[in-house]
Protein backbone atom coordinates (compact mmCIF):
# COMPACT_ATOMS: atom_id res chain seq x y z
CA UNK A 1 0.00 0.00 0.00
CA UNK A 2 1.43 3.78 -0.63
CA UNK A 3 2.24 6.06 1.98
CA UNK A 4 -0.26 8.52 2.13
CA UNK A 5 0.85 11.78 3.00
CA UNK A 6 -1.79 14.65 2.60
CA UNK A 7 -5.46 13.20 3.55
CA UNK A 8 -8.23 15.41 3.25
CA UNK A 9 -12.00 15.17 3.65
CA UNK A 10 -14.73 17.68 3.20
CA UNK A 11 -12.27 20.41 3.54
CA UNK A 12 -14.15 23.68 4.13
CA UNK A 13 -13.40 27.28 4.50
CA UNK A 14 -15.50 30.27 4.73
CA UNK A 15 -14.46 33.98 4.81
CA UNK A 16 -18.05 35.73 5.70
CA UNK A 17 -20.60 34.59 3.28
CA UNK A 18 -18.45 33.78 0.60
CA UNK A 19 -17.28 29.83 0.66
CA UNK A 20 -13.21 29.65 -0.72
CA UNK A 21 -12.85 25.64 -0.21
CA UNK A 22 -16.34 23.78 -0.48
CA UNK A 23 -16.19 20.39 1.06
CA UNK A 24 -13.61 18.93 -1.02
CA UNK A 25 -12.08 15.31 -0.55
CA UNK A 26 -8.30 13.77 -1.87
CA UNK A 27 -5.45 11.94 -0.76
CA UNK A 28 -1.91 12.24 -2.19
CA UNK A 29 0.48 9.33 -1.78
CA UNK A 30 4.43 9.88 -1.05
CA UNK A 31 6.46 10.68 -3.90
CA UNK A 32 3.76 12.22 -6.57
CA UNK A 33 4.13 15.00 -8.56
CA UNK A 34 0.28 16.42 -7.96
CA UNK A 35 -0.83 19.80 -9.84
CA UNK A 36 -3.82 21.56 -8.69
CA UNK A 37 -5.42 23.64 -11.41
CA UNK A 38 -7.48 26.32 -11.76
CA UNK A 39 -7.90 30.22 -12.05
CA UNK A 40 -7.25 32.98 -9.78
CA UNK A 41 -9.47 33.13 -6.79
CA UNK A 42 -10.39 29.05 -7.11
CA UNK A 43 -9.71 28.25 -3.66
CA UNK A 44 -6.02 26.74 -4.57
CA UNK A 45 -3.99 29.01 -2.21
CA UNK A 46 -6.96 28.36 0.70
CA UNK A 47 -6.62 24.65 0.40
CA UNK A 48 -2.35 25.27 0.71
CA UNK A 49 -3.31 27.82 3.93
CA UNK A 50 -5.26 25.01 5.73
CA UNK A 51 -2.82 22.21 4.96
CA UNK A 52 0.52 24.16 6.91
CA UNK A 53 -2.22 25.13 9.54
CA UNK A 54 -2.14 29.06 8.70
CA UNK A 55 -6.03 28.81 8.76
CA UNK A 56 -8.56 26.24 10.02
CA UNK A 57 -11.02 25.42 8.56
CA UNK A 58 -14.83 25.55 9.03
CA UNK A 59 -15.32 22.01 8.47
CA UNK A 60 -13.88 19.13 8.06
CA UNK A 61 -10.33 17.64 8.74
CA UNK A 62 -6.89 17.23 7.24
CA UNK A 63 -3.99 15.31 8.05
CA UNK A 64 -0.23 16.05 6.77
CA UNK A 65 2.69 13.27 7.04
CA UNK A 66 -0.01 11.84 9.93
CA UNK A 67 -0.71 15.06 11.64
CA UNK A 68 -3.58 16.96 12.13
CA UNK A 69 -3.16 20.70 10.53
CA UNK A 70 -5.57 21.97 13.19
CA UNK A 71 -3.95 20.60 16.36
CA UNK A 72 -0.55 19.48 15.18
CA UNK A 73 0.09 22.38 12.86
CA UNK A 74 3.52 23.17 14.47
CA UNK A 75 4.79 19.83 13.47
CA UNK A 76 3.38 19.90 9.98
CA UNK A 77 5.05 23.10 8.86
CA UNK A 78 8.44 21.91 10.83
CA UNK A 79 8.13 18.76 8.25
CA UNK A 80 7.06 20.69 5.56
CA UNK A 81 8.41 23.09 2.60
CA UNK A 82 6.57 25.56 1.49
CA UNK A 83 7.24 28.63 -1.29
CA UNK A 84 4.62 30.53 -1.45
CA UNK A 85 3.17 32.95 -4.22
CA UNK A 86 4.95 36.08 -3.07
CA UNK A 87 8.28 34.25 -1.66
CA UNK A 88 9.69 36.39 0.93
CA UNK A 89 13.61 37.25 0.16
CA UNK A 90 15.37 39.72 1.48
CA UNK A 91 16.85 42.20 -1.64
CA UNK A 92 19.72 43.29 0.35
CA UNK A 93 21.44 40.43 1.14
CA UNK A 94 23.08 37.75 -0.62
CA UNK A 95 21.96 34.05 -1.50
CA UNK A 96 24.05 32.58 0.28
CA UNK A 97 22.98 35.09 3.42
CA UNK A 98 19.54 34.86 2.41
CA UNK A 99 19.94 31.11 2.30
CA UNK A 100 21.55 30.73 5.49
CA UNK A 101 18.99 32.85 7.30
CA UNK A 102 16.36 30.71 6.39
CA UNK A 103 18.43 27.64 6.95
CA UNK A 104 18.61 28.73 10.55
CA UNK A 105 15.11 29.50 11.13
CA UNK A 106 14.78 25.59 10.53
CA UNK A 107 18.07 25.07 12.87
CA UNK A 108 20.44 24.30 10.00
CA UNK A 109 23.60 25.90 10.52
CA UNK A 110 26.01 23.23 8.34
CA UNK A 111 27.55 25.05 5.75
CA UNK A 112 27.73 22.22 3.81
CA UNK A 113 24.38 21.37 3.72
CA UNK A 114 23.26 25.06 2.43
CA UNK A 115 25.90 24.85 -0.21
CA UNK A 116 24.21 21.20 -1.28
CA UNK A 117 21.14 23.28 -1.47
CA UNK A 118 22.42 25.94 -3.50
CA UNK A 119 23.87 23.11 -5.64
CA UNK A 120 20.48 21.17 -5.77
CA UNK A 121 18.66 24.28 -7.55
CA UNK A 122 21.31 25.51 -9.84
CA UNK A 123 22.22 28.28 -7.81
CA UNK A 124 26.55 27.62 -7.71
CA UNK A 125 28.50 31.01 -8.22
CA UNK A 126 25.75 32.87 -7.21
CA UNK A 127 26.68 32.47 -3.84
CA UNK A 128 27.26 36.71 -3.18
CA UNK A 129 24.60 38.15 -5.54
CA UNK A 130 22.78 40.60 -4.36
CA UNK A 131 19.13 39.16 -4.47
CA UNK A 132 17.91 42.18 -5.85
CA UNK A 133 20.08 42.24 -8.48
CA UNK A 134 18.80 38.53 -9.40
CA UNK A 135 16.32 37.95 -12.81
CA UNK A 136 12.75 36.71 -11.59
CA UNK A 137 13.86 33.51 -12.16
CA UNK A 138 16.79 33.11 -10.42
CA UNK A 139 14.61 34.79 -7.55
CA UNK A 140 12.40 31.93 -8.07
CA UNK A 141 15.31 28.81 -7.61
CA UNK A 142 16.59 30.78 -4.47
CA UNK A 143 12.78 30.75 -2.92
CA UNK A 144 12.78 27.00 -3.51
CA UNK A 145 16.14 26.30 -2.45
CA UNK A 146 14.87 28.22 0.82
CA UNK A 147 11.57 25.78 0.91
CA UNK A 148 14.43 22.78 0.64
CA UNK A 149 17.13 23.70 3.30
CA UNK A 150 15.79 21.56 5.78
CA UNK A 151 15.34 18.85 3.56
CA UNK A 152 11.30 18.23 3.70
CA UNK A 153 10.08 15.00 1.96
CA UNK A 154 7.03 17.35 1.46
CA UNK A 155 6.89 20.40 -1.14
CA UNK A 156 3.74 22.84 -1.41
CA UNK A 157 4.63 25.13 -4.16
CA UNK A 158 1.85 27.89 -4.80
CA UNK A 159 2.18 29.42 -8.37
CA UNK A 160 5.69 29.07 -8.22
CA UNK A 161 6.28 29.82 -12.28
CA UNK A 162 3.84 33.11 -11.56
CA UNK A 163 5.43 35.67 -14.25
CA UNK A 164 8.30 34.20 -15.00
CA UNK A 165 9.35 33.30 -18.78
CA UNK A 166 8.50 29.94 -20.78
CA UNK A 167 12.64 28.56 -20.48
CA UNK A 168 12.57 29.47 -16.54
CA UNK A 169 9.40 27.64 -16.30
CA UNK A 170 10.74 24.67 -18.04
CA UNK A 171 13.80 24.63 -16.10
CA UNK A 172 11.45 24.93 -13.08
CA UNK A 173 9.92 21.88 -13.85
CA UNK A 174 12.67 20.28 -14.32
CA UNK A 175 13.71 20.60 -11.05
CA UNK A 176 10.45 19.71 -9.72
CA UNK A 177 11.22 16.45 -11.15
CA UNK A 178 14.39 16.29 -10.05
CA UNK A 179 13.02 16.33 -6.40
CA UNK A 180 10.25 13.94 -7.20
CA UNK A 181 13.24 11.09 -7.97
CA UNK A 182 14.67 11.38 -4.43
CA UNK A 183 11.72 10.88 -2.88
CA UNK A 184 10.10 13.98 -2.51
CA UNK A 185 6.12 14.60 -3.01
CA UNK A 186 5.39 17.53 -4.36
CA UNK A 187 1.76 19.90 -4.29
CA UNK A 188 2.19 22.05 -6.89
CA UNK A 189 -0.75 25.08 -7.70
CA UNK A 190 -0.82 26.24 -11.24
CA UNK A 191 -3.17 28.22 -13.78
CA UNK A 192 -0.93 27.10 -16.64
CA UNK A 193 -2.70 24.57 -18.25
CA UNK A 194 0.09 23.11 -20.11
CA UNK A 195 1.98 23.10 -16.84
CA UNK A 196 -0.70 20.79 -15.25
CA UNK A 197 0.07 18.11 -18.03
CA UNK A 198 3.55 17.89 -16.43
CA UNK A 199 2.01 16.28 -13.35
CA UNK A 200 1.37 12.83 -12.39
CA UNK A 201 -1.88 13.60 -11.21
CA UNK A 202 -4.05 17.00 -11.60
CA UNK A 203 -7.19 18.10 -9.55
CA UNK A 204 -9.21 21.06 -10.94
CA UNK A 205 -10.33 23.46 -8.80
CA UNK A 206 -13.27 26.05 -9.58
CA UNK A 207 -15.51 28.05 -7.38
CA UNK A 208 -14.05 26.49 -4.49
CA UNK A 209 -15.21 23.02 -5.35
CA UNK A 210 -12.79 20.71 -6.52
CA UNK A 211 -14.28 18.79 -10.04
CA UNK A 212 -11.68 16.05 -10.64
CA UNK A 213 -9.14 14.57 -9.87
CA UNK A 214 -6.99 11.76 -11.73
CA UNK A 215 -4.39 11.70 -14.06
CA UNK A 216 -3.90 14.29 -17.12
CA UNK A 217 -4.45 11.09 -19.65
CA UNK A 218 -7.94 9.65 -17.60
CA UNK A 219 -9.30 13.24 -17.23
CA UNK A 220 -9.16 13.90 -21.15
CA UNK A 221 -10.86 10.33 -21.62
CA UNK A 222 -13.17 10.99 -19.04
CA UNK A 223 -14.23 14.00 -19.46
CA UNK A 224 -14.01 14.94 -23.39
CA UNK A 225 -16.42 12.41 -25.20
CA UNK A 226 -16.72 13.89 -28.81
CA UNK A 227 -14.44 14.28 -31.38
CA UNK A 228 -11.42 17.59 -31.28
CA UNK A 229 -11.23 19.21 -34.43
CA UNK A 230 -9.19 22.06 -35.45
CA UNK A 231 -10.48 24.47 -38.36
CA UNK A 232 -8.63 26.56 -40.21
CA UNK A 233 -11.07 29.14 -42.22
CA UNK A 234 -11.38 32.36 -43.04
CA UNK A 235 -12.67 35.01 -41.61
CA UNK A 236 -12.26 33.04 -38.10
CA UNK A 237 -15.11 35.51 -36.03
CA UNK A 238 -17.94 34.23 -38.52
CA UNK A 239 -16.59 30.54 -38.86
CA UNK A 240 -17.16 30.87 -35.01
CA UNK A 241 -20.46 32.48 -35.30
CA UNK A 242 -21.98 29.57 -38.29
CA UNK A 243 -20.43 26.28 -36.56
CA UNK A 244 -21.73 27.53 -32.89
CA UNK A 245 -25.36 26.95 -34.83
CA UNK A 246 -24.10 23.52 -35.67
CA UNK A 247 -26.66 21.07 -34.38
CA UNK A 248 -24.29 18.42 -31.92
CA UNK A 249 -21.51 20.42 -31.42
CA UNK A 250 -20.46 20.55 -28.08
CA UNK A 251 -18.11 23.62 -27.76
CA UNK A 252 -16.04 25.79 -30.64
CA UNK A 253 -13.63 28.44 -29.74
CA UNK A 254 -10.68 30.50 -30.75
CA UNK A 255 -7.43 28.61 -30.37
CA UNK A 256 -4.55 31.45 -31.92
CA UNK A 257 -5.30 30.93 -35.85
CA UNK A 258 -7.76 28.76 -36.25
CA UNK A 259 -10.90 27.03 -34.71
CA UNK A 260 -10.91 24.14 -32.10
CA UNK A 261 -14.36 22.41 -32.26
CA UNK A 262 -15.55 19.45 -30.09
CA UNK A 263 -18.12 17.54 -30.80
CA UNK A 264 -19.49 14.01 -30.42
CA UNK A 265 -21.72 14.09 -33.61
CA UNK A 266 -20.62 16.34 -36.40
CA UNK A 267 -18.66 14.86 -39.34
CA UNK A 268 -15.52 16.92 -41.07
CA UNK A 269 -18.06 16.69 -44.59
CA UNK A 270 -20.86 18.84 -42.24
CA UNK A 271 -18.33 21.72 -41.03
CA UNK A 272 -17.09 21.99 -44.28
CA UNK A 273 -20.75 22.46 -45.79
CA UNK A 274 -21.39 24.60 -43.43
CA UNK A 275 -18.79 26.88 -43.81
CA UNK A 276 -18.83 26.89 -47.62
CA UNK A 277 -22.40 27.90 -47.67
CA UNK A 278 -21.64 30.43 -45.78
CA UNK A 279 -19.01 31.82 -47.85
CA UNK A 280 -16.30 30.75 -45.20
CA UNK A 281 -13.22 29.95 -47.41
CA UNK A 282 -11.79 26.53 -45.34
CA UNK A 283 -8.01 25.71 -45.87
CA UNK A 284 -7.73 22.65 -44.06
CA UNK A 285 -9.61 20.47 -41.01
CA UNK A 286 -7.70 17.95 -39.12
CA UNK A 287 -8.18 16.11 -35.75
CA UNK A 288 -7.03 17.27 -32.68
CA UNK A 289 -6.16 16.20 -29.24
CA UNK A 290 -8.19 16.65 -26.45
CA UNK A 291 -5.90 19.29 -23.56
CA UNK A 292 -6.48 19.20 -20.09
CA UNK A 293 -7.90 23.30 -21.38
CA UNK A 294 -10.61 21.35 -22.88
CA UNK A 295 -11.15 19.05 -19.46
CA UNK A 296 -11.32 22.65 -17.60
CA UNK A 297 -13.59 24.14 -19.92
CA UNK A 298 -16.10 21.16 -20.03
CA UNK A 299 -15.82 20.44 -16.19
CA UNK A 300 -16.80 24.40 -15.69
CA UNK A 301 -19.64 25.01 -17.92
Amino acid sequence: MPEIVISIQNLTRRFGDFTAVDHINFEVNAGEVVGYLGPNGSGKTTTIRMLLGLLAPNEGEATVLGYDVVRQSEEVRARVGYMSQKFAIYDDLTTLENLTFYGGVYGITDKERIKQTLDLVGLSGHEHTLTRDMSTGWRQRLALGIALVHQPKLLFLDEPTSGVDPTARRAFWDLIYQLAETGVTVFVTTHYMDEAEYCERVGVMRDGKLLAMDTPTNLKKSIIKGDVWEVFAHPLERGLDVLHELDGVERVGLAGDHLRVISSKVKEEAMQDLLSRNNIRVEKIERGEPTLEDVFLALAH
